[in-house]
């Protein structure tokens, strides 16, 4: 009697423990919930259409200005991954649009001469702009930089030009609280593998001179080209003939090059690297001074490097500031003082002057004669500007930004004075 008790309490509470499993099973398939996330999905383009899409047309007006370069009476604007604007500044006050060169995937120029370098997507296009309203391709050197992140396949027919980030709801099983059972993951319409997420991701024979945004930049018959992970040389020495030269491996994260004197400074997310450049043909490392993880461009004058450091999605990290940076042994850079910024982008210096663009927050004047004492000495703050570049050119200011491209007199720092304005006009989709 007492065996078939024991026999009949095992049976109930096995009943007991099983009931709410096959209720929480019922209610898995009972039960489905949405979720939203975003995939980067690919944007090809044919490699054949590439190779004859560079055209020159009618001037147009400025809609995604991106970096700035100048040459002689011309300034040259990128428009982001669609071409260049060319615009003649005779006089700053009144300057005139020329032409537009469609370039695919351009972002980066520099000029040599009548040859305007560019890039376009994986090639290098050389153009030859003596007459700037019948522009000429005379060189492209294919598959030389990276899109992406990666090289491309020589043989590839397609490439990546792009990637477009779309939202994506679907149903999927959950739990009765909403839970989601085992996500699957999620793929894009190319089968790479996108992680689950709920957040969007510039004629004499001379060079010009580019912003320090610039990856690319001319020196003598060099002309220099960095990607997120290595620096492209290429032999100039016959303009209208650029030929592929070394190819050296700079680490990741790199951004932009600026050359000063005998030397090559690389700004990246890490830090600067100070390349000699006694050879042209072969720059030598010397030194990195490491920061914390951030966007950093870099200018230089005299034994001073000026360094901004950014927070932000591209860049990474949480700081907003400015380095000084003591480069008399280049061997040795020694961090003299940091001034807090807002969220400083691009900077240029002329004579102790210097110039910086905090983003939204406008474009800052400083006289830095007393590297010690820069915040003391701030001689204009235009507050109604997004900046993002600079170049100064002796007593004009070239200024790069959201809204369009401005140009100071700065011969006077007391009395700096705006001397034109070419605006952005966004066309309404």
């Amino acid at each position: 009697m007492e065996k078939k008790a024991l026999l009949l309490l095992r049976f109930i509470l096995s009943f007991l423990f099983l009931v709410p499993l096959l209720m929480l099973n019922a209610c898995t398939d009972e039960c489905e919930t949405t979720i939203t996330y975003n995939v980067q999905e690919p944007v090809y383009m044919m490699r054949a259409a590439l190779r004859n899409a560079v055209q020159v047309k009618p001037a147009r007006t400025l809609t995604e200005p991106g970096k700035i370069y100048a040459k002689d009476h011309f300034l040259f604007i990128n428009e982001i991954d669609k071409g260049i604007h060319i615009i003649d500044n005779s006089n700053p006050s009144s300057p005139q649009p020329v032409s537009f060169i469609e370039i695919p995937g351009n972002v980066d120029m520099a000029v040599k001469g009548n040859i305007l370098y560019a890039d376009s997507y994986i090639d290098l296009v050389a153009l030859d702009i003596s007459n700037p309203q019948d522009v000429q391709l005379v060189k492209r050197i294919e598959n030389i930089f990276p899109t992406n992140g990666m090289l491309v396949n020589d043989t590839a027919s397609v490439f990546v030009a792009s990637y477009e980030t779309r939202t994506v709801t679907h149903a999927v099983e959950s739990d009765c609280n909403g839970n989601v059972r085992n996500p699957s993951p999620v793929f894009n319409d190319a089968g790479s593998f996108v992680r689950q997420s709920n957040t969007a991701g510039r004629p004499g024979n001379a060079a010009g001179k580019g912003g320090s945004m610039a990856r690319f930049s001319i020196v003598g018959d060099q002309l220099y080209t960095v990607s997120i992970s290595d620096m492209q040389l290429f032999d100039i020495s016959n303009a209208a003939e650029p030929r592929e030269g070394a190819k050296i491996s700079l680490g990741w994260g790199i951004e932009t090059i600026f050359p000063y004197e005998d030397k090559l400074f690389i700004g990246s997310t890490t830090g600067m690297h100070i390349y000699d450049n006694s050879n042209p043909t072969s720059p030598v490392h010397l030194s990195s001074y490491a920061h914390v993880r951030s966007c950093d461009p870099v200018v230089v004058e005299g034994d001073l490097a000026w360094v901004t450091l950014r927070s932000g999605n591209a860049c990474a990290g949480f700081t907003n500031q400015l380095d000084v940076i003591n480069i008399s042994n280049p061997r040795n850079p020694q961090l003299v003082k940091t001034y807090p910024m807002q969220n400083p982008h691009g900077l240029g210096i002329d004579n102790s002057a210097l110039f910086l663009c905090e983003g939204e927050y406008g474009l800052k004047v400083f006289d830095v004669k007393d590297h010690l004492k820069v915040s003391e000495n701030l001689k204009a703050h235009m507050k109604e500007h997004d900046a993002y570049d600079v170049i100064p050119l002796g007593n004009t200011l070239l200024m790069i930004g959201k809204d369009g491209l401005y140009q100071y007199d700065y011969s006077d720092l007391n009395q700096i004075k705006l001397l034109s304005k070419i605006p952005v006009i966004r066309q309404i989709s």
